[in-house]
């Protein structure tokens, strides 16, 4: 296969505290105000260099799947804006051998007052596409995007779901030969997203090239081909994507039982913590033997009214498989929930004897009103041998669940 992308010494330098080339009136006030304050003599704050990028090196082929991992900060949306032609690199330089289309952000590349339909015709123009190509596209991009009704109101009217899905729609539907999509369909409903799913594996038999950042590691595996994980700016692992992944979380794992958020979000649900426990003691310990129930421990709080939801737990193997999901309204009819403000916890507990040892990763969504989002493994735990059935009778698979036998 030809390669379609080569990426070459890539760096990106930002100077922190550099003043911009002009100043909004805002700031000038802001400035004028704060003068009279200033110690005599005080400097203001030194320039920080700061490297998003550094010595970044790749090669992806013609229809290749490759997923770009790696933790919040790892310079992976700074890369994406690099290849999408938004930024250019400080020093090296990227290669594209096709045309391109990204869904990097909510709005980003529509006219937020030129309706749904032109807004199509604009980014078909962009990509050099005749008004009779775009047309002979517009039905099927319409009917992908379900926003029919919507199709002549002005796009800043659109919610960021209905953004997503038009805004993915046009990127996959007018012929990119590389298409760029960012963390961004997290804001699409479950439905839609394996849509988007779906359309991305017809563009890989297609012989198209999709580059994926996503911190779900089952769509990873699933999807791709080959993986580049970024650490701190680096590029720490290019390869197969199950050894990647693998590699991925397991350094994850090294040994976080427990997750708390940086920062709490201006939103309405926030987290406290997320910890696992024995079910037997209530200790936070790894690991746990088998025989012994986890407890999952979701301490969250809300503090303003909030539509009713729910919260998913999944856990994942040791390759970024997901065993099984469960929820908090699993039991309830509705299968969502009310909330009540204040400081609230969840106790989701796995029985004993039904994980096989080894090592599980947990993820949990995150309810922003409406729509969720999921927080990718944020803490792990491992099974030990001890007293495990599987380890006992070097039973397979991933569960080893103590199940109930009678004879009749």
């Amino acid at each position: 296969m030809a390669e379609i992308i080569v990426a070459q010494g890539v760096g990106k330098m930002y100077r922190l505290g550099e003043p911009t080339a002009y100043r909004v009136m805002r700031e000038r006030i802001a400035e004028l105000l704060a003068a009279p304050f200033r110690r005599r003599g005080a400097e203001g704050p030194k320039d920080e260099i700061l490297w998003a990028l550094k010595d970044v090196g790749f090669t992806i082929d013609d229809g290749e799947v490759v997923g770009l991992i790696g933790k919040n900060g790892a310079g992976k949306s700074t890369l994406l804006k690099i290849l999408s032609r938004i930024t250019e690199p400080t020093e090296g330089r990227i290669d594209l051998y096709g045309k391109a289309s990204s869904l990097l952000e909510v709005g980003i590349g529509f006219h937020p007052e030129l309706s749904g339909r032109e807004n199509i015709y604009l980014n078909g123009a962009i990509l050099g596409m005749s008004r009779q190509e775009i047309r002979g596209k517009f039905d099927e991009i319409v009917e992908f995007a379900e926003i029919a009704r919507f199709l002549d109101t002005p796009v800043k009217r659109y919610s960021s779901g209905m953004y997503v899905r038009l805004a993915f729609a046009v990127a996959a539907h007018l012929e990119p030969d590389i298409l760029i999509v960012d963390e961004v369909l997290a804001v699409g409903d479950a439905a839609f997203q394996r849509k988007c799913l779906g359309k991305m594996r017809d563009m890989r038999s297609q012989g198209r090239t999709v580059i994926l950042v996503s911190h779900t590691m089952p769509t990873i595996s699933s999807l791709c081909q080959k993986v580049i994980w970024l650490d701190a700016g680096r590029v720490k692992m290019i390869g197969e994507t199950a050894k990647v992944v693998t590699a991925y979380l397991s350094e994850g794992a090294k040994r976080e039982i427990s997750w708390s958020p940086r920062m709490r979000e201006p939103f309405p649900f926030n987290y406290e913590s997320v910890f696992v426990a024995r079910g037997d003691t209530g200790e936070s310990i790894d690991p746990i033997p088998a025989d012994v129930p986890v407890d999952v421990v979701l301490d969250y709080v809300i503090s303003q009214p909030l539509m009713a939801g729910r919260i998913e737990v999944r856990v994942a193997g040791e390759t970024g498989e997901t065993l099984f999901t469960t929820t908090s309204a699993d039991n309830l009819v509705e299968h969502v929930h009310e909330w009540t403000q204040g400081r609230h916890r969840f106790r989701c507990r796995i029985p004993g004897n039904f994980l096989a040892p080894g090592v599980y990763h947990i993820s949990v969504s995150e309810p922003r009103g409406g729509y969720d989002i999921v927080r990718d493994s944020v803490l792990s735990f491992t099974i030990s041998e001890e007293n495990s059935l599987s380890a006992r009778d070097a039973r397979q698979g991933r569960i080893a669940p103590l199940l109930e036998w009678t004879r009749e």
